[in-house]
């Protein structure tokens, strides 16, 4: 029932920015029910709840402090429940299977020494389809997923990390649990999507702000460089949508 679902009342007050401190504005609103999804079946009902956003004047980060306060249990129940799969279909097979395909295309000629993390991995298909192939050290750790929740007690070459930074309420803790499960000479591998040069004509209709897709954390490539700085990494970006963030001097 819509009645249950409860999100932290929005302040118009200038909030600090959850990546620089810097002071974030709000900037504006979409209802609780904004999927990312384009067909005519992914798109659900509005359901009168407003989702407020907030943006960094400095990084230009822009998020949502309306779940800060949900439990676990709550994200479950009311975005990564059985109906998530209507507003990303994907998310099951075709994504991890796609990103299967590519890590063995890039890294399958280490496959027998790497180790390999990948977090936020949902169902594991990623992990499996890699161990399928050869690959003798791989784990999924995905809190949300209760066979994979326990985390891991040792370090890794590789954290893989897909769709799944902009899903993250404190996206700075998250870096940091990351930074430590890596080797010295570890690195990270990770795909969102950054804020598109056009943001301030398209506002908050810009399709990745949808927070029944959970995404509640939008990086600016600023933002994204502030976020790792601050543990001594740097962030080279492939494209728009895919990111390795290494060690300074790495």
């Amino acid at each position: 029932m819509t009645t249950h679902i409860h999100v932290r009342p929005v302040s118009a007050e200038v909030r600090p920015c959850k990546i620089c401190g810097c002071a974030a504005e709000l900037y504006g609103r979409v209802d609780f029910n904004r999927c990312c999804g384009e067909l005519p079946e992914q798109k659900l009902p509005a359901l009168g709840i407003p989702v407020h956003y907030h943006r960094c004047t400095g990084c230009g980060f822009l998020f949502t402090e309306c779940f800060d306060d949900w439990t676990e249990d709550e994200f479950k129940q009311f975005i990564y429940n059985d109906d998530y799969v209507k507003v990303d279909p994907d998310y099951v097979e075709v994504r991890p299977a796609g990103i299967a395909a590519q890590m063995i295309n890039q890294f399958g000629q280490d496959r027998s020494r790497i180790r390999i993390l990948d977090y936020g991995g949902g169902n594991g298909l990623v992990a499996r389809r890699l161990r399928e192939a050869g690959f003798a050290h791989v784990e999924t750790y995905d809190p949300f997923t209760p066979e994979f929740s326990a985390r891991p007690d040792s370090k890794f070459d590789l954290i893989t990390s897909y769709e799944t930074v902009e899903h993250l309420p404190d996206p700075l803790s998250v870096f940091d649990v990351m930074v430590d499960l890596l080797t010295p000479s570890g690195v990270v591998l990770f795909s969102t999507l950054l804020q598109p040069p056009e943001l301030e004509r398209l506002g908050m209709t810009w399709w990745y702000v949808g927070p029944r897709n959970g995404h509640v954390s939008l990086f600016s490539a600023r933002a994204l460089a502030v976020a790792w700085q601050r543990r001594g990494f740097t962030v080279s970006s492939f494209n728009p949508g895919l990111h390795l963030a290494f060690r300074d001097g790495g």
